[in-house]
């Protein structure tokens, strides 16, 4: 079949490692329960939040760098790189795991908290490691807050075939994605967990979000661009994200729920995350619109010096997340067994975003350490 996906223009799109970057501080700020400062993540004011822009942001990403391999290099080893960027990602996800689990463990044990093992859900893990580890490593079971990567991997790890399709014929595949969406919400599809329940991110769901992203890469963009530009697009965009708001706000202020019919009120509340409900997804893909409409890619603020450490962190998403998770935990032990004061509260988020920044930073000079040509020996004349 001939090809008829649009290839994006080559060269690093800051936009994304900007909103990724964002996307990773969101997330770390999100798992810090009472915390101020997670008042400034976009889950406050609106259906989506930071996991939304991470997901579709990676299927946006592996089109984008993988579409080309498989055109220019085939199939094979277009799917092979892939797969092995998933198996890094594995990876990964399997040294966070164990390093959160042990992280937790030890500090509910040494400090007599045992709380924490309650709340993060790895009471099953302490009293029985072997088989908790085992239906870790297989994705079935996930302490709170480390459901994303396990996502990540399995949408990843069936994209190859998807990703060969949609070169091909890229609304089909689209429309098949959103077939299957429906379908999963309809009969409740999901993948099982372990001890009990089912995935938090169901993935027959979110793959929907996964596949828009790479749909939108690979020529989205420019078919709904007209749409985009619209007055229409704007005007119904911005009403849908001030109704959005104040729903999100009267969830959490009465005297503003007061003032909204119960019906409307209770058809967005709560808000069905691990379904990725149409109006979260609606909310999102309106977003989505309103940033490719007001930041174009050559928009000169990109290279601004305040925007580095976030797009840094995007750029090394993968140290970033991982990191996050991890200092999230620490910093939630820090509110509870030391000070849950407001200056604390924004003392902990501040050193966990620029301890993964720092991190990000790293990174970034450690890969043009490694792949920095070596300079020549120096002969000796005995």
């Amino acid at each position: 079949m001939k090809i008829q996906a649009q290839l994006p223009v080559k060269g690093r799109d800051l936009r994304l490692d900007l909103f990724r970057g964002v996307a990773n501080w969101g997330i770390f700020l999100d798992h810090i329960p009472n915390n101020v400062v997670n008042w400034v993540t976009t889950r406050n004011y609106g259906f989506s939040d930071a996991a939304d822009l991470f997901i579709f942001i990676s299927g946006y990403t592996v089109a984008f760098v993988f579409a080309r391999m498989m055109i220019e290099r085939g199939f094979i080893v277009g799917a092979t790189r892939l797969i092995r960027r998933v198996w890094q990602i594995y990876v990964a996800h399997v040294f966070l795991f164990v390093l959160y689990l042990a992280e937790i463990g030890y500090l509910a044990q040494k400090y007599g908290n045992k709380s924490f093992a309650d709340e993060f859900n790895i009471q099953g893990f302490l009293h029985n490691p072997a088989q908790t580890l085992f239906e870790g490593l297989i994705l079935r079971f996930k302490p709170v807050n480390m459901d994303v990567l396990p996502l990540y991997i399995v949408l990843m790890g069936v994209f190859p075939p998807v990703l060969w399709m949609m070169l091909r014929k890229p609304n089909w595949v689209l429309a098949g994605s959103a077939l299957l969406y429906v379908a999963a919400r309809h009969f409740g599809w999901n993948l099982s967990a372990y001890p009990r329940g089912y995935w938090y991110f169901n993935p027959f769901a979110w793959q929907f979000l996964f596949t828009f992203g790479a749909w939108f890469a690979l020529g989205g963009a420019s078919t709904t661009m007209p749409f985009i530009r619209s007055r229409t697009a704007l005007v119904l965009g911005i009403a849908y994200l001030l109704f959005a708001l104040v729903i999100t706000m009267a969830a959490r202020f009465p005297e503003l729920k007061t003032l909204i019919p119960s019906p409307v009120y209770d058809t967005f509340t709560p808000n069905d995350k691990t379904n990725l409900a149409p109006y979260r997804l609606l909310h999102f893909i309106v977003f989505v619109f309103m940033v490719v409409r007001l930041l174009p890619r050559d928009w000169p603020g990109l290279e601004w010096r305040v925007f580095r450490p976030a797009i840094k962190c995007g750029q090394q998403s993968l140290e970033a997340f991982c990191s996050g998770i991890f200092l999230s935990f620490v910093a939630h032990f820090v509110l509870v067994e030391v000070s849950g004061d407001i200056w604390m509260q924004v003392l902990v988020s501040l050193v966990g975003i620029a301890a993964m920044t720092v991190i990000a930073y790293y990174r970034s000079w450690s890969k043009r350490t490694d792949k920095a040509p070596r300079a020549a020996p120096v002969a000796v004349i005995a």
